[in-house]
């Protein structure tokens, strides 16, 4: 064989062709800085009547979940924004019977909140069914929430949700995508007042509430629509690897309970949940924030 045919071979061979795999995904705040991760494979690429629904597979992070370019889950990331969404309110309302939750298409909170007993119902309103239909192919360990009984699945405008119901819930969350296109009206004060209508007198509310590092004009513009509507309203956070920043920040809001004076441990420790990030001292020390987050709620 000659030297030509030799290196040819190898550039042929499988561990020559992966080394020429040169496919990457990058996620870029204002087009300046961000994540950057190299795909191993494409697994699933779609378009739903609202968006672009990607499926990518990497080392790190396992398959991931991006929507509209926007990455949302992965397989390796703890589990922590699901973990944070749910289980803060739910071990801070003393009895959490009837949850709703808007968006949150990947089921993972949903699936997180079908961990708690006392909860007798939780709705899920999710807009895109193609989101949930990936997500059960792609991501099943978050969805497995959907097999529970007490768990019921609509696809509707979660503000024409709000808007048109009687129903009213102890606990409301928010598991929304940024606040651009169809989920801009959900960010707005004109929709936290219609969200603390359908909460009982002594309902939570929790709303992702974007980076406090990269997003400090529209968290500022967040909280102070939020402090208008309930008196009780906290930042809390959690470490969120393939989120800008690496920093995800969530609004805690309450007509009468506070997420550390109410938080029941007891209940934490009797329940033994499997978590991955979330645990009584996560609880707690997600409320303690660095100076330049205060700041934005003042």
């Amino acid at each position: 064989m000659s030297e030509r045919d030799r290196i040819e071979d190898t550039y042929i061979s499988e561990e020559g062709m992966a080394d020429l795999w040169n496919v990457w995904y990058s996620e870029l705040h204002d087009g300046h800085s961000g994540l950057t991760v190299k795909v191993n494979r494409i697994v699933e690429s779609t378009q739903s009547e609202f968006q672009r629904i990607d499926v990518l597979e990497t080392k790190d992070f396992g398959k991931m979940l991006v929507l509209y370019g926007s990455l949302m889950v992965c397989d390796n990331d703890n589990n922590a924004y699901n973990e944070m969404i749910a289980h803060v309110p739910l071990f801070s309302h003393p009895s959490p019977k009837q949850v709703l939750i808007i968006g949150g298409g990947d089921c993972g909170t949903l699936t997180e909140v079908m961990k708690h007993p006392e909860v007798d119902s939780c709705l899920m309103c999710e807009l895109d069914k193609m989101v949930v239909e990936t997500s059960r192919k792609h991501f099943p360990q978050l969805c497995v929430g959907l097999n529970d009984p007490r768990a019921k699945l609509i696809f509707q405008d979660g503000k024409k949700l709000i808007e048109e119901t009687d129903d009213k819930f102890d606990v409301i969350i928010l598991d929304l995508s940024d606040p651009v296109g169809p989920a801009a009206d959900l960010f707005q004060k004109e929709f936290h007042e219609k969200v603390y209508g359908r909460l009982n007198d002594d309902g939570i509310l929790v709303a992702q509430s974007e980076s406090p590092f990269y997003n400090k004009k529209t968290v500022r513009s967040i909280y102070a629509n939020l402090k208008q509507v309930f008196p009780i309203v906290r930042m809390y956070t959690c470490f969120m690897p393939i989120y800008p920043s690496g920093m995800w920040s969530f609004a805690f809001c309450s007509k009468k309970y506070d997420p550390l004076a109410d938080f029941d441990e007891q209940r934490w420790l009797n329940l033994a949940l499997s978590t991955q990030y979330y645990n009584a001292e996560t609880h707690r020390g997600a409320f303690a924030l660095p100076q330049f987050a205060r700041d934005l709620l003042k």
